[in-house]
């Protein structure tokens, strides 16, 4: 995909997610939905716990946990990112923007799906509850697409890693980033590269997390009794 695809897609994903996080914090949905990321949250890291006990794996699942998906406000990085479009046409390459506009499709997608199911969940709720509004809200397709976007994110920064001296460039942007402002969306290139940099098998890592998640969203769909307990 050439670069002005990359950044189309990128600017219409951005505006969604700011659009949805906006409408949501201004309702009684904003605790909802923390609550709900804060359980989410807890069901990955049981479901993925040997990949966050292992050396090699740790600083990635951690990163799939809490950047990509956590309770953290993405705010400042959003902002960040809406300033400089046109400055990361130039300077980035196309794989890194690629990575970066592939992330907010995911936020965009997680953030839209949460919406709903918050909607049904309210604050106070149970693994059961999670799992019957799970199964009402019958969005299936949608869940596919955002386990193909974590799929696709994890990919592009395998090939980011491949890339030659793309660490040191990295590293390089640091000073300019901060001079700039431009700090949170440095960190968060900075944190999933260096993650993903300390495996040897990246790729295997995000087959590893997909492959179980889709298991467990077959489960789910299957009216199973335990869909968590998928090993």
């Amino acid at each position: 995909m050439k670069k002005q695809a990359i950044i189309a897609s990128l600017r219409r994903d951005l505006h969604a997610v700011i659009a949805a996080r906006t409408s949501i914090n201004a309702t009684t949905l904003a605790s909802a939905r923390i609550a709900l990321r804060r359980f989410q949250m807890a069901r990955l890291a049981r479901t993925h716990a040997d990949l966050l006990a292992a050396r090699e794996t740790r600083a990635a699942a951690q990163f799939f946990l809490e950047d990509l998906y956590g309770v953290n406000d993405c705010a400042r990085r959003d902002a960040d990112i809406e300033r400089v479009v046109p400055i990361m046409e130039r300077v980035l390459p196309t794989l890194a923007l690629r990575y970066i506009a592939e992330a907010i499709e995911l936020d965009c997608q997680s953030e839209l799906l949460d919406c709903e199911m918050a909607a049904l969940l309210g604050e106070q709720f149970d693994e059961q509850d999670y799992i019957r509004a799970y199964r009402t809200v019958q969005n299936r397709a949608a869940r596919e697409a955002q386990l193909a976007h974590i799929d696709s994110v994890g990919k592009s920064l395998c090939q980011l890693v491949h890339m030659p001296m793309m660490g040191a460039s990295i590293a390089a942007m640091t000073i300019p980033a901060k001079l700039a402002q431009l700090s949170e969306l440095h960190h968060f290139l900075q944190r999933g590269f260096s993650a993903f940099k300390k495996m040897p098998q990246p790729e295997e890592f995000v087959a590893t997390i997909v492959r179980r998640e889709t298991v467990i969203l077959d489960r789910l769909y299957a009216g199973l009794p335990d869909p968590f307990q998928y090993y």
